[in-house]
């Protein structure tokens, strides 16, 4: 059966490294592969004709392309990718593996090796910021501003417990 194109794919820019970044990421998640490996049939600014040009890789079921394009462009803050995790091994085994050789940022953010900006983001957080008690979702997002990684246990004691909605309006 064949899939459905993805209309938009993001394409990013390595200097020589995109094999060896796309088969890192692909080890991360499930549902992810190397799709397609593209060799230059000629020399290019950025390599020899046979070396690698280009990498087609699936993360967690959304494909990106790997370019070997060059020292040109860098990787900046101002595009990351959000991993969002349900408990907190997943969020402390993905933080270890994309922090190796990078740089740790704040907030959940970090640099892997390549620059490439991740959030590894516990989905508990997005509950908390959102909570409908704002006061509790403050102290949430207070406690995430100190953190460098993400910590549920940590959130949900800076939060505090819930207020049920019948006792709050009981005490109108």
């Amino acid at each position: 059966m064949k899939t459905r194109p993805q209309k938009i794919i993001p394409c990013l820019w390595f200097n020589g490294q995109a094999e060896k970044a796309a088969r890192y990421y692909v080890s991360l998640l499930p549902n992810s592969r190397i799709d397609n490996i593209f060799r230059s049939p000629t020399d290019t600014p950025s390599g020899k004709a046979g070396t690698v040009l280009t990498v087609e890789f699936t993360l967690a079921g959304q494909r990106y392309l790997g370019l070997n394009g060059g020292p040109q462009y860098k990787f900046t803050e101002a595009i990351s990718f959000q991993i969002f995790c349900q408990t907190q091994p997943e969020i402390d085994r993905l933080w270890a593996a994309l922090k190796r050789g990078g740089k740790i940022l704040a907030c959940g953010w970090l640099k892997d090796r390549w620059g490439l900006t991740w959030q590894i983001i516990p989905t508990r957080l997005t509950e908390l910021l959102s909570d409908p008690d704002r006061a509790r979702a403050r102290r949430a997002m207070e406690a995430m501003m100190d953190m460098e990684k993400l910590d549920v246990a940590t959130l949900e004691r800076a939060a505090g417990p819930a207020v049920s909605r019948r006792r709050a309006h009981s005490k109108r």
